[in-house]
């Protein structure tokens, strides 16, 4: 008998972790290959872990909400053949991991809160510090409790420039002069520059009359993603309006002739995908990704889409090669992804290997938005709202006010390695192919 380690599978791009739903196979089960051993949760979508082979589950290595990295080994299945690895072997092999991967987190973790104990320096009650002091004292690694025993010379003892630059001069000599006593508390003595966060969160007290609502899983992991993404990428924000006529006008006319014969709805959605793929292909610097110090220029365009999901959160399907499709092909792919996510059938394939983001804020009524960026992508399209509105026509025989249908486009990207000048061209490329909407366009 052979010994087969079932790993859970890489499941997208940014994914790393994924949590254990259920198991749908006990210890002594038979398994038939592509048979779904459990059910996993991810951040961005729930999913199944098939088996490779034949054979019977004769080990669990996690229970249901344990959160598993990519590539650990969760079940063991013995199979028909050879002896590979005794089953103890293999125990002991995926223990030794399971601990290099926990040892890995805990050091992280230690590494972070000495990060922050070290950076985070905030002002108290009786106690102001200045951007500069606080700059000072994190560039140089004062903490929050040395800083709070610097005696100050400035107004109301405030710290000054001259006084954190003194104590840094003569750290470890010139012994600190204590602050006043107050009833504020203030952190404890650092150790190795490491210390307590001197402020304490302010404590949310609720009312009987309250309402307490514990947060889903996926809903504290979008969380998590999206403030780290803001503290990841520098945001920035180009807006532009678009006159959509000719969508709306064209859209209008075929729509009823493109149901009958394609059986799918031609929404707004596919049109702008594909202005927005063209852009891309014009613009292919917006087309990357940019991962420890390094930009990587992709090859393909594939366009994720922003999707809500039954429970309120969002999720991104992916178009894959988006410039390559018509607009059958694309409003078929819009649709179908769309509908899959409402049903929550998507699998891990669809939400991998996105290039770029477009979300729709207008299905909400939103005239425009300024979106989070979809790490490790550097930009972001949100969709406003059409409206019909009241706007200067310039015509040959002179300028006059029309009814046109308008909208606005808010482009979020990422100024580390997108400026300007190239954020601001490829929206306005995405506004002129829209622009430049043909009327009579076959379908």
């Amino acid at each position: 008998m052979a010994k087969f380690e079932l790993k859970l599978p890489k499941m997208g791009e940014s994914v790393a972790e994924a949590t254990i739903t259920s198991w749908l196979k006990d210890v002594g089960d038979t398994i038939e290959i592509d048979e779904t051993v459990v059910e996993i949760a991810t951040d961005k979508v729930d999913s199944e872990v098939p088996s490779e082979v034949d054979g019977v589950l004769v080990k669990k290595f996690f229970n249901v909400d344990d959160v598993v990295q990519v590539g650990q080994v969760i079940a063991i299945i013995e199979t028909e053949g050879d002896i590979e690895k005794t089953t103890t072997d293999i125990e002991e092999q995926v223990e030794v991991e399971n601990n290099e991967v926990q040892a890995a987190e805990h050091i992280e973790q230690t590494i972070n809160v000495a990060k922050e104990a070290v950076t985070s320096i905030v002002s108290n009650g009786t106690r102001f510090y200045s951007p500069l002091v606080k700059n000072i004292a994190k560039a140089e690694g004062v903490t929050q409790a040395e800083l709070d025993m610097i005696s100050g010379t400035g107004k109301d003892n405030r710290v000054t420039k001259n006084d954190i630059l003194n104590y840094i001069e003569n750290k470890g000599v010139t012994p600190v002069a204590a602050i006043p006593k107050t009833e504020t508390p203030v952190a404890a003595t650092a150790v190795n520059n490491v210390a307590a966060k001197s402020v304490p969160k302010p404590v949310v007290v609720s009312s009987g009359e309250d309402e307490i609502i514990e947060m889903t899983r996926m809903g504290k992991l979008v969380a998590h993603h999206m403030v780290e993404s803001v503290q990841t990428s520098a945001h920035v924000q180009s807006f532009i309006e678009a006159d959509v006529t000719n969508v709306w006008n064209w859209r209008k006319k075929v729509k009823a002739d493109f149901m009958k014969r394609e059986g799918e709805n031609l929404t707004f959605t596919p049109i702008f995908m594909e202005a927005i793929a063209k852009a891309l292909r014009d613009y292919p610097m917006m087309n990357i990704s940019f991962q420890d110090g390094k930009i990587i220029k992709k090859k393909n365009i594939n366009l994720g889409m922003a999707a809500a999901l039954p429970d309120g959160n969002l999720i991104v399907p992916v178009i894959k090669n988006a410039d390559q499709l018509n607009l059958v092909g694309m409003a078929k792919q819009v649709n179908d992804l769309a509908n899959r996510a409402r049903l929550n059938q998507l699998k891990p394939d669809d939400i991998q290997d996105g290039t770029y983001t477009v979300t729709n804020v207008g299905t909400f009524g939103s005239l425009m938005g300024t979106p989070i960026i979809n790490q490790p992508q550097v930009g972001i399209l949100a969709l406003g709202a059409i409206r019909k509105v009241p706007a200067v026509i310039e015509t040959p025989e002179g300028d006059f006010i029309g009814i046109r249908y308008k909208m606005f486009l808010s482009h979020s990207y990422d100024h580390r390695v997108v400026n300007g000048a190239l954020g601001g061209m490829f929206v306005k490329a995405v506004t002129d192919y829209l622009e430049a909407w043909d009327i009579n366009r076959a379908i």
